[in-house]
């Protein structure tokens, strides 16, 4: 085999699949296979160390990955040591193939040159400051990730290659065309069957369950009967909008808030600018020189203005209060309608700019603004009443933290009680994450689950604000035979139907594979339905499983086989005709492309299996934790 490998070594097929097996391990630490191990080994490969570091660190990577996906099942796995020594092992193995393929690697001759992997870093945005590669950066960053910059550049040199070899991998062909045309044959199928149902529902109703029956099924499935932690809340929603449609405005209010900000509600003074942009200060000079002798600012500007947006404009930038004027225009300090600037130095090249108009300040009178000025008046007051009611309801209900009476007394306002809900029912008017963490991760319930404290005043988006209190708690608990009895009965009740078609069916079945199916269907007042065609391509049916299981019919005989429908049901089959099904070029070629891959995956295998036949492996006393 390894001959074989050998031999092929410059057959670009052979470099993509490996360089698709280098890719898997790029991202889970090679560089460390560039450092230098200690005696306290894991395995020696070939002579090439894997350190206890190397394993301890793909360990825990993989103990965060199982953690991560199995929750707290993974703390029951863990506790087994039998189950995390079976771990350990299979991670030295995927590190012992890893060192493998890298080996195998060197032999092909790839590699990937030293200006690549330069061009690359400079291209990593996250290495970049204005769009330029900072050094600084990128070392600051590398070196978070716990490397040094030769480990990532190594790193990435395999990542590149694997890049560089995947590129190939959707022009190459793995198979003849006529072997993708016999497997798409084989795969792309159309079945004709027929089906009779065995109804569960009707011999459901007719089954019995005993007491004995109901209690054992209950003692082996109580998982399945858990009621979930649940909790009762009572509520003070405070609300900026609701306080301010109770507010009023007086007309001295009015007054009073319009002499007070008329900074503040007046239109601020503007000025409207034009410039002209170019690259050089010696473009910008002669620009200049041609305003100075009457050229037309907007022509010029059209001309010659090397920003796109205001060139079309005539070098118009529109109007622009203060503090939306850039400083570079701020410090021509223009003063005057027409008045042209100097030379103006920027980001973005040379200007010249000009002051086109002026614009004071302008104040509508009161007369004008009543409406909106009374607005603002009441929305100031609704904050300010806000805000007072807040520390009102904090200091009460702090003070009184048995209920929420006195919170409610001193704000006029009435809790909201809701009624029982669990962590996935919460009731939308809570549903908020700051409230939410007050409930289920706050110290609102004594350390008994019974109702402890008063939340303080949690404040949410939208200019609002709760108290919460948790006013009934049940904590997570099996709920008692009594209450899930008629659940029992019904569920043994639907096995037990299921169990008398299973067997029923049967009968029939084996009567039919012997041509006396006629009177065995007859006898149970059953018969086959209309003959209906199911795709492999698009199934379409919860049968197909079964019926794409089916051995081939023979000719005028069918071929017969047991299915479950999704109620439960028990379905007697008959394939009568297998058929090719006809595919469009589009499917074709995803089939092409999945049967491809799973060719290529066949090839990873017998790779691995024959590297490490040759390979000389020595494990150390890391493998096993201590």
């Amino acid at each position: 085999m390894m001959d074989n490998l050998r031999a092929a070594a410059n057959n670009v097929v052979l470099k993509v699949i490996l360089a698709v097996i280098i890719a898997s391990f790029v991202l889970t630490g090679v560089g460390d296979y560039l450092i230098g191990g200690s005696g306290d080994y894991a395995a020696k490969v070939n002579g090439q160390e894997i350190s206890r570091n190397q394993l301890e660190q793909a360990v825990k990577n993989e103990r965060n990955r199982q953690q991560e996906e199995l929750g707290e099942r993974f703390s029951i796995l863990a506790g087994n040591d039998g189950y995390m020594q079976q771990m350990r092992r299979q991670v030295l193995s995927e590190l012992i193939d890893k060192t493998l393929l890298d080996q195998y690697a060197g032999t092909l001759g790839l590699g990937i040159s030293d200006e690549q992997i330069r061009e690359t870093i400079f291209a990593v945005p996250d290495f970049q400051t204005n769009g330029r590669f900072d050094n600084d950066k990128y070392l600051l960053l590398v070196r978070r990730l716990g490397i040094t910059p030769e480990m990532y550049a190594q790193m990435l040199r395999k990542d590149l290659l694997a890049r560089q070899l995947l590129n190939g991998l959707g022009g190459t062909q793995f198979m003849l065309p006529q072997e993708v045309d016999r497997l798409i044959a084989l795969e792309a199928q159309d079945r004709v069957i027929r089906s009779a149902t065995l109804n569960i529902g009707d011999r459901a109703g007719a089954q019995s369950v005993s007491d004995e029956e109901a209690q054992n099924y209950y003692n082996q499935n109580k998982n399945d009967f858990v009621a979930p932690e649940s909790f009762k809340v009572s509520y003070l929603t405070l609300d900026v909008a609701a306080i301010a449609e109770k507010i009023t405005v007086s007309d001295d209010e009015v007054n009073h808030y319009y002499e007070q900000h008329k900074d503040d509600l007046a239109q601020a003074a503007r000025k409207k600018f034009s410039v002209i942009q170019v690259k050089t200060e010696s473009d910008a000079q002669a620009v200049l020189e041609q305003l100075k002798q009457g050229a037309d600012f907007a022509a010029l500007a059209k001309e010659k203005s090397t920003d796109a947006i205001s060139q079309r404009n005539g070098g118009d930038l529109g109007w622009m209060e203060d503090n939306s004027t850039i400083d570079e225009l701020k410090q021509a300090n223009l003063t005057e309608k027409g008045q042209l600037s100097g030379v103006i130095k920027s980001s973005v090249g040379y200007l010249v700019a000009r002051l086109d108009d002026i614009q004071p300040q302008v104040l509508k009178p009161l007369s004008e603004m009543r409406d909106e000025v009374a607005e603002k008046v009441k929305q100031e007051k609704a904050q300010d009443a806000y805000y007072a009611l807040q520390q009102k309801i904090s200091e009460a209900a702090s003070n009184d933290n048995e209920s929420l009476a006195s919170a409610e007394e001193v704000s006029g306002l009435k809790a909201t009680e809701t009624d029982w809900f669990t962590r996935q029912t919460l009731p939308a008017a809570l549903n908020f994450p700051a409230v939410t963490k007050a409930l289920f991760e706050g110290s609102l319930l004594g350390s008994n689950g019974a109702p402890g404290s008063n939340s303080d005043v949690i404040n949410v988006e939208g200019d609002r604000a709760f108290v919460v209190r948790i006013t009934d708690h049940k904590s997570e608990s099996t709920l008692p035979l009594d209450q899930v009895r008629d659940k029992i009965v019904q569920t043994l009740k639907q096995q037990k139907a299921q169990q008398q078609a299973r067997l029923e069916a049967e009968k029939i079945l084996a009567a039919l594979k012997e041509g006396k199916g006629d009177d065995a269907l007859k006898a149970a007042g059953l018969t086959f339905g209309a003959a209906q065609t199911l795709s492999s391509v698009s199934p379409g049916s919860d049968l197909s499983g079964e019926v794409f299981s089916l051995p081939q019919p023979q000719k005028d005989k069918p071929s017969y086989g047991l299915a479950t429908d999704r109620q439960g049901n028990v379905v007697l089959l008959a394939l009568d005709e297998v058929k090719p099904h006809t595919l469009e070029d589009p499917m074709k070629a995803q089939i092409t492309s999945w049967i491809e891959k799973n060719a290529v995956g066949s090839m990873f295998d017998a790779l691995l299996a024959s590297l490490r036949s040759e390979a000389k492996i020595k494990m150390g006393s890391a493998s096993e934790s201590q």
